[in-house]
């Protein structure tokens, strides 16, 4: 669709070469803004379809008492912070506390950049439920 929208001014300019009227040229003008509205009407309605999906699959799980199915959220979580913990506080102190005691340091490292893109997409979800808890519009 989005290449629809790029050809667009392409589309107007041979409008104009091709309908000399000046009122024939702005109705097929409008005509086009039309099917360019249509277009990103549709692309909205299937984003919001789809939304609307991958919620009704949350909620699914979230009502689930399988701990496999509605555990895996949190068990992301708490490994995310374990190695969110083990990077930024208990790597370094035991570092230190072993260059100290006149040894050295061979610690194991992670891609924290990896680490990093699933914490704060959920972090950004648990900024969701924050502003639920103010607004009052959440159930416990």
């Amino acid at each position: 669709m989005t290449t629809f929208l790029a050809l667009i001014p392409a589309i107007s300019q041979l409008l104009d070469k091709i309908i000399p009227n000046p009122e024939e040229r702005e109705k097929a003008k409008i005509e086009l803004i039309k099917a360019e509205r249509a277009s990103d009407i549709e692309e909205l309605r299937i984003a919001i379809s789809a939304d609307q999906m991958q919620a009704d699959i949350n909620k699914a799980e979230a009502a689930s008492n399988n701990l496999f199915i509605a555990g895996w959220r949190p068990f992301i979580g708490w490994v995310c912070g374990v190695a969110f913990a083990y990077h930024f506080i208990i790597q370094p102190v035991l570092a230190f506390a072993i260059a100290n005691n006149g040894g050295k340091a061979e610690l194991p490292t992670f891609d924290m950049q990896s680490l990093s893109t699933v914490l704060m997409g959920m972090l950004g979800l648990g900024g969701l439920r924050t502003i639920e808890k103010i607004k009052g519009s959440y159930k416990e």
